[in-house]
């Protein structure tokens, strides 16, 4: 039987169990993948420890992978056995063997190695719908990037840079700063030790950004929007401090805008999936992005891939390989 990796109940990385499982044929809509490499996202952080609640325990969790398809359910008439393919999403990724919905996987280019695709699937349409779509960000942008250095943070360098967009970038050493200002970042801000609120407004002489892309959350909150220009955007997509308190509307001082997105309301259907994946993969094969994997382990040592994440001591994409 093939291994994974699940939660018996919610807790510390000591909660990853390295086991054998039973996995199903699949049924119609469904594939079968052999998986080459698995993405770590901080998702899976939250899902371990109960922030964001699983439907039911035990579970295997990890949202992103790629690998071969290895047989194909009733109705099935996208792919083929021998396929190479990726997702970002469906619950069940910590697995050597694991079934998907057709609909949720895309093809990889030639060009795309299945470590990029589990490295940088989530996290580059992620950046793709935060850039393009939650805000649309060109040359006349400037915009505050928190954890610029981490894996969102480094392609979302990247991606701004081509898109000519001025990115001050927030990270937790000055070695993080050498790193996303190689990425793209315009100026970094060391906030172990600057206040990055006085950054942003040294750097954009007292006007603030158009966009403030927070993954950090309880930290960072509500200093962002102490960063914004009157009618500016605050995103907050991600809580790796904790999540953000309630707060009274009168806090949006300025008439500013603030929004909660996730991938899921952006690739909710086949097409948007595959919309988003496309100009990913358009990037990555034209070389204007690149994904960063700097961090390897065995699907068994998964437990020490979220110590190492949650200890920030990770820069990049963090994959695990079956």
């Amino acid at each position: 039987m093939p291994f994974a990796v699940q939660i018996h109940a919610t807790g510390g990385p000591d909660a990853l169990v390295y086991e054998d499982v039973a996995v199903p044929e699949p049924g119609p809509g469904e594939v079968r993948l052999r998986q080459r490499a698995i993405g770590v996202n901080y998702i899976d952080v939250y899902h371990r420890t109960g922030l964001y609640k699983l439907p039911k325990l035990p579970a295997i969790i990890g949202s992103e992978g790629a690998g071969d398809v290895i047989a194909i359910g009733r109705g099935v008439d996208r792919f083929k056995v021998g396929d190479r393919v990726a997702y970002a999403g469906p619950l069940g990724g910590y697995a050597e063997e694991r079934i998907v919905p057709a609909e949720r996987l895309v093809k990889l280019p030639d060009g795309i190695s299945y470590e990029t695709a589990a490295a940088g699937l989530l996290q580059g349409m992620t950046v793709r719908y935060l850039l393009r779509e939650v805000y649309r960000v060109g040359p006349e942008t400037t915009m505050l990037l928190h954890a610029a250095a981490g894996g969102v943070g480094l392609i979302a360098c990247q991606w701004a840079h081509a898109l000519g967009a001025t990115i001050i970038g927030t990270v937790g050493s000055d070695e993080k700063a050498e790193l996303a200002m190689a990425n793209g970042c315009t100026h970094a801000i060391n906030t172990k030790r600057d206040d990055f609120v006085s950054g942003v407004r040294a750097y954009t002489q007292g006007n603030g950004c158009d966009v403030v892309y927070d993954s950090i959350g309880k930290d960072t909150f509500p200093q962002s929007l102490d960063c914004l220009k009157p009618k500016g955007l605050w995103v907050s997509f991600g809580n790796s401090s904790g999540p953000v308190p309630p707060f009274e509307l009168t806090a949006l001082k300025g008439s500013l805008f603030a929004t909660r997105p996730s991938l899921l309301a952006y690739t909710a259907t086949p097409k948007d999936l595959q919309d988003n994946a496309a100009e990913l993969f358009e990037m990555l094969l034209s070389k204007q992005i690149r994904i960063s994997v700097n961090h390897q382990y065995p699907l068994s040592h998964a437990a020490d891939a979220h110590r190492d994440l949650e200890a920030r001591r990770t820069t990049g994409s963090i994959i695990l390989i079956p």
